[in-house]
């Protein structure tokens, strides 16, 4: 019956896309290459692929437990402390709701009957802005607490093949806000064309299996029933009120 609550299921399968599609793998292997030359850099690598993976996803949850599956084995081999990688873990998930599209976002802006292209563009700056302070947090803690972290990461030089892995995140990302923003599709048609992109970008990485391809569609399924019966519950109260 509200067309416009479809933007929460697409949004939902888009990054679901993004995860089976071995995406936030590539997204950490570019950030653990660029943030090498800095002590505690795979910690920050995994703050700025969250972020990155954020852009997509719209989900904390779902970014705080794919990115977690790629970076935590890594932390570990490296010899970060449990403490610090949990912790970072678990702070760069919660870029996942702040960076659009975020799923929260687009449910306040329905209930609350308010401009979600507007909400998304006022999210970034300070999702930037956390991403920054908790790479900042991450760089103080391991100088002022020894032993949380190896004194210097692998430094790895930049290739070409860690910059590829990352052009599919960029391309769907400026698919999807240049046409919001730049008036070619609503927000509702954005999450649709994002969702098709990433799935295109999943299928050319080689990642994606029948059998992903339907936990996609399950996992999407689940979210959404979970969202919508919240707003069930919430018209319900409001009935009685």
């Amino acid at each position: 019956a509200s067309y416009d609550l479809s933007v929460i299921p697409l949004f939902i399968l888009m990054g679901n896309f993004a995860t089976q599609g071995g995406i936030s793998k590539a997204l950490f292997q570019f950030a653990s290459v660029v943030m090498a030359r800095f002590k505690g850099g795979l910690a920050m690598a995994a703050v700025m692929a969250s972020a990155g993976f954020g852009a997509i996803c719209g989900s904390s949850i779902a970014t705080a437990a794919t990115i977690t599956s790629v970076a935590l084995p890594e932390m570990k081999r490296h010899g970060y402390s449990g403490r610090l990688s949990t912790g970072t873990l678990a702070a760069g998930g919660t870029l996942g709701i702040l960076i659009p599209p975020s799923v929260p976002l687009v449910i306040y802006a329905i209930l609350a009957e308010q401009n979600i292209a507007k909400l998304f563009a006022a999210a970034i700056v300070p999702g930037i802005i956390a991403m920054l302070g908790y790479m900042l947090a991450i760089g103080i803690y391991v100088r002022l607490v020894p032993g949380q972290a190896p004194e210097l990461d692998e430094n790895e030089p930049l290739d070409l093949r860690a910059l590829m892995g990352i052009l599919p995140i960029a391309v769907v990302f400026a698919i999807v806000f240049g046409g919001i923003y730049g008036g070619l599709f609503t927000p509702t048609e954005g999450a649709a064309v994002g969702a098709a992109a990433t799935f295109v970008a999943a299928l050319l990485k080689r990642e994606i299996s029948w059998a992903k391809f339907k936990h996609c569609f399950y996992d999407t399924a689940n979210s959404s029933a979970m969202i919508f019966l919240i707003f069930i519950g919430a018209d319900v109260m409001n009935a009685s009120l």
